[in-house]
């Protein structure tokens, strides 16, 4: 069911706008992406940003030295893998946009780098005049032959589908084609695919997710496919899935409500059957028979009660037939969180932190209950599953932590092997993690990182002059951990400056829980406890409002648009990536309202709370703020480039001096080749130099 975790964490689109008038946001002309009025106010932006950073001393060598590790021909590559095969997409300076490539499976645990290439980026980009952006393959089983390859446009959210042979290496002429839209798409069997598309007027949720699933055989005209499915349109969106079990293929849907709110139905006898779990459960994976669920809330079942946070198993064919037993496998602690399940081949392992370090346990199904084995893994540090399977015995994982790069492992379930160690990408000599806690307004303890470079004597200057980065992301059941940070560690931590990764609620780092913490009116709550990490480093005087400077993308962009607005006391510097900031709008621009589970709906009484922090109405002319850096990405259709457009031009009329940068193409991470990850990376990172040292 790895497939149901790749739908799940990929759910984002276009929604039409609500009347909003050009009287009440004189920057709504801000929300037509490429119009020219949009795109000459964009360019013109994008001059003054670019010709003053790039001036600065640090600009330069920053964007070399991240130029020569984005094209390091010796990096880390992480297996995908297939039967006994490994795939892996790969680019550096002579692929810019990229190589999907394979080898054996031996090589590759051998560390071999004999690779074959199957489909190149930059030849099939020059030769159709797009900038294809590779986002991944669906093989056919059991004989891996054939396969579906995602391609996007610009590094945008919608993609499209083309059916590629891997024996002649090239698409399949007249083969299966889906023209570029959100959805998802599996095989049913090799003359037949279950897709949710964008099928035309009406088949969009308001969200701007597909809301009808159908069946499309090979041959006939895909207006022509059979629909299985159709959801509301209020309703966030539906994803149908295929996951290919005991030699046949198993398939159905995942309808959702709101983004933490579905249901699972199973196709049976050519019918769909609802499973009876609970609404917010999320399916974690499938082994030997059994149905894997993480709960996020408590489920009381059969006089038995299985908490928050726990994973259970329950017997497939059973649920089908409404027989509802929940099997306990794992249960966290008030500490602890699970960050993955993964079914291997002869066992189970659950991925999981307590007190904010990775841990993994393997468990055996013996008997109808479930054992846990000790596995040994590397300590204090970030453990993540990246590669598992039911056909193969063992499994892939990478470790690291903040000073020690990424180490890819292959594991029988007992022992270890290193496959491949990441090159040091920053000089880490006397580079020193510490772990300390704060608290925030309500009480509760936030734990955070602090890393930096021991000075000669070893002792850090205790007088509020240290240039400090402090970096959350607060949402969506996201953790923050101890992870190897190349661009912080380049840009930041290795110029002797410090860097702090504060773990807020919002996340998931103790769990669903935590992550509920700061969900809709509790919002506040994340950006509080930001305030206490940053007023905690102040009173140890490790740093000071002049010196210190906040850092979130996406969700952690909406973060620092809070910061900025409702503390810009604190900060002399804030970024602010590929954010949300008109909450008043947000759930009307693309991909919006599937968040509304999170924050709430902007156009009922939930504006009252969300009105007390969105950024774009909290901005004001008189009052002193940061000098902000906005980073966004005209081909982001996530999260819409004029939240940050109408909030910067806002910030302009009233005076207010900022930096503004949007790429032209990219997505929602704002870079789709080496020289434009190098360039933002050079560019948030010179800022910083700039305006905290």
């Amino acid at each position: 069911m790895k497939n149901i975790l790749i739908i799940t964490l990929s759910l984002l689109s276009v929604l039409a706008s609500k009347a909003y008038t050009q009287e009440n946001d004189p920057y709504l002309w801000l929300e037509e992406v490429e119009s020219d009025s949009s795109m000459d106010w964009v360019l013109a932006q994008n001059k003054l940003t670019k010709d003053k950073i790039t001036a600065t001393p640090e600009f330069d060598k920053l964007f070399n030295k991240y130029k020569e590790v984005y094209s390091d021909k010796d990096k880390l590559t992480y297996p995908n893998l297939v039967g006994n095969t490994i795939y892996n997409f790969w680019q550096d300076e002579n692929h810019v946009r990229g190589i999907w490539r394979t080898m054996s499976k031996e090589d590759y645990d051998n560390n071999m780098n004999e690779w074959k290439t199957i489909l190149d980026l930059d030849e099939l980009s020059a030769e159709e005049n797009k900038k294809w952006v590779f986002q991944g393959a669906t093989m056919f089983k059991p004989d891996n032959k054939r396969c579906l390859i995602r391609l996007s446009d610009g590094g945008k959210d919608k993609n499209e589908v083309r059916e590629f042979d891997l024996e002649k290496m090239e698409f399949v002429k007249n083969g299966f084609y889906l023209p570029p839209s959100k959805g998802s798409v599996g095989w049913l069997s090799k003359d037949e695919l279950i897709i949710s598309r964008d099928f035309g007027t009406g088949s969009l949720t308001t969200s701007g997710y597909p809301r009808i699933e159908k069946k499309w055989k090979r041959g006939t005209d895909l207006k022509d496919a059979v629909t299985i499915f159709e959801g509301p349109d209020n309703y966030m969106g539906i994803w149908g899935f295929s996951d290919f079990t005991d030699g046949e293929y198993l398939h159905g849907i995942i309808l959702y409500e709101t983004f933490y709110k579905h249901s699972a139905h199973y196709m049976v006898d050519d019918k769909l059957v609802e499973l009876p779990i609970p609404e917010d459960a999320e399916i974690s994976d499938d082994y030997k028979g059994n149905l894997i669920l993480t709960l996020q809330s408590d489920w009381e079942i059969n006089n038995e009660t299985f908490p928050i946070g726990s994973i259970v198993s329950l017997n497939f064919k059973q649920l089908l037939a409404g027989k509802v037993y929940p099997v306990k496998m794992f249960e966290p602690d008030a500490r602890s969180s699970v960050n993955g399940v993964a079914a291997c081949k002869d066992f189970v392992l659950i991925n999981y932190y307590k007190n904010v370090q990775s841990f993994v346990a393997k468990l055996v199904l013996k008997d109808g209950e479930w054992k846990k084995i000790d596995f040994a893994a590397p300590e204090f540090g970030s453990i993540s599953l990246v590669e598992y399977s039911k056909e193969n015995k063992g499994f892939y994982y990478v470790y690291s932590n903040f000073n020690t790069p990424r180490t890819i492992y292959f594991s029988d379930g007992i022992n270890s092997t290193v496959i491949k160690k990441q090159k040091d990408r920053f000089n880490a000599a006397g580079v020193v993690v510490k772990y300390h806690e704060s608290k925030s307004k309500d009480g509760t303890m936030i734990p955070y990182f602090m890393v930096y470079k021991e000075s000669n004597p070893p002792e850090m200057k205790l007088d509020g002059s240290n240039a400090t980065l402090v970096y959350a992301y607060g949402g969506f059941n996201i953790s923050q951990r101890s992870s190897y940070k190349t661009d912080p560690g380049i840009g930041w931590i290795e110029a002797g400056n410090v860097y702090v990764v504060a773990c807020i609620r919002g996340g998931g780092e103790f769990g669903p829980s935590w992550h509920q913490a700061a969900l809709k009116e509790k919002r506040q709550n994340a950006y509080d406890d930001f305030y206490s990490v940053c007023e905690d480093l102040i009173d140890k005087k490790i740093t000071s409002p002049e010196h210190l400077g906040a850092f979130g993308w996406s969700n952690g962009g909406l973060m620092a648009g809070v910061v900025a607005t409702q503390r810009p006391d604190l900060f002399n510097a804030v970024i602010v990536g590929a954010p949300l900031l008109d909450m008043k709008r947000y759930s009307h621009m693309l991909a919006g309202a599937s968040w509304m589970g999170e924050y709430g709906d902007p156009d009922t009484d939930d504006w009252e709370f969300i009105k007390m922090y969105s950024p774009y109405h909290n901005v004001h002319k008189g009052k002193k703020y940061p000098e902000v850096l906005f980073m966004t990405s005209t081909k982001d259709d996530r999260v819409h480039p004029a939240h940050a457009r109408k909030m910067a031009a806002k910030m302009i009329d009233q005076g207010h001096p900022l930096f503004y940068y949007e790429t032209v193409e990219g997505g929602h991470g704002a870079s789709s080749t080496i020289d434009q990850s190098a360039f933002n990376s050079a560019l948030m990172y010179a800022y910083l130099h700039h305006k905290l040292k």
